[in-house]
């Protein structure tokens, strides 16, 4: 443990925060196992339903051919030709949706597990627990995964959480593997109330806004392999979810940098400076703008899916490469 930042540590509570972060993995990794698996029982259903109705569709040619050629009447107890359905033994339970339902709670054990960390972290330093990059990683991944519960809520809908939770899986691991920080007290410069207010600010944007990147991510995919992809919700409903997710967050974000630019003429003296990651973090906020107002336009809905997408990127280089790649005033956060 580092001297040099004086203050109390309960290592007790950072060993079990630290506990409850690999957890919260798990249980992730469990949630979108059980997704991906409804997607796949859903897909499966899909084609039996349209091998059914091929089915009766030939039948009711089958019942209109013979009865133009023949007026009989069939005895009574004779099977219509027509009703081409199998035993219902045969049939395929749509157990998909069962798994779907079963995993949502899965998925909201894992984010009180994950919140619960980020509680515990807290307390065993004894300020916001967000004043590293992992720390900062842990609270995206959670504001992530709180926005797919809420908007991915519909049962048609929640499968989509099994691509939300690849990509938090992925942030988590990178952040406990090669960002992780013991618990301690932070730098002087960021003993400040605006750390709160600003890096929590940010951190629920940007996982918002993740949310809405993979569901255009899936859309542009549901466009380009309509019929492949079938088991995906329609390219309207993703659509409309990735376009909620960012009227959400595209004035957090901004009042996230509105906030940042405050607390730096506070410490450094000036509101901007251009400093790699506040550039960054104004090219995203330009991004966005420009998803907002092509999303608007008639005719440019694939256009906006795909300037969504590039605010995707921006965000995710931006929790990363700018403090792992770039020496900026942002990389006294640490590792």
């Amino acid at each position: 443990m580092d001297t040099d930042m004086s203050g109390y540590v309960n290592e007790t509570l950072g060993r079990l925060s630290d506990q409850l972060y690999v957890t919260s993995i798990g249980i992730y990794s469990v949630a979108a196992l059980l997704f991906f698996v409804a997607l796949a029982m859903g897909a499966k259903v899909k084609t039996y339903a349209g091998d059914l109705a091929e089915s009766d569709r030939q039948a009711r040619e089958l019942v209109g051919a013979s009865a133009s050629s023949s007026r009989s009447v069939p005895a009574a107890g004779d099977r219509t030709p027509g009703r081409v359905s199998g035993p219902p033994e045969r049939r395929p339970r749509n157990r998909a949706a069962v798994l779907s339902a079963a995993a949502y709670p899965v998925v909201i054990l894992g984010l009180i597990a994950h919140i619960a960390s980020i509680v515990l972290r807290g307390l065993a330093t004894d300020r916001a627990p967000w004043g590293n990059m992992y720390e900062f990683i842990a609270l995206t991944c959670a504001a992530c995964v709180l926005g797919a519960v809420v908007v991915l809520r519909k049962p048609a809908q929640r499968p989509l959480m099994s691509f939300v939770l690849l990509v938090v899986i992925l942030m988590m691991f990178i952040g406990g593997k090669w960002l992780y920080t013991h618990a301690a007290p932070v730098v002087p410069a960021l003993k400040s109330y605006w750390l709160i207010i600003h890096v929590s600010v940010v951190s629920i944007a940007s996982g918002v806004l993740l949310v809405s990147g993979v569901v255009s991510i899936l859309f542009l995919i549901r466009e380009r392999w309509p019929s492949t992809m079938d088991v995906l919700p329609s390219s309207d409903t993703l659509d409309r979810v990735a376009y909620k997710c960012v009227v959400f967050a595209f004035p957090l974000f901004g009042l996230g940098v509105i906030c940042g630019a405050i607390w730096a003429e506070a410490a450094w003296g000036r509101f901007w400076g251009w400093d790699p990651k506040e550039t960054v973090s104004f090219i995203s906020w330009i991004v966005y703008a420009a998803y907002l107002h092509a999303r608007a336009t008639a005719g440019w809905r694939t256009a906006a899916a795909w300037v969504n997408v590039v605010g995707f990127v921006t965000v995710l280089f931006n929790l990363f490469a700018i403090n792992l790649v770039v020496s900026g005033l942002h990389s006294y956060a640490g590792l």
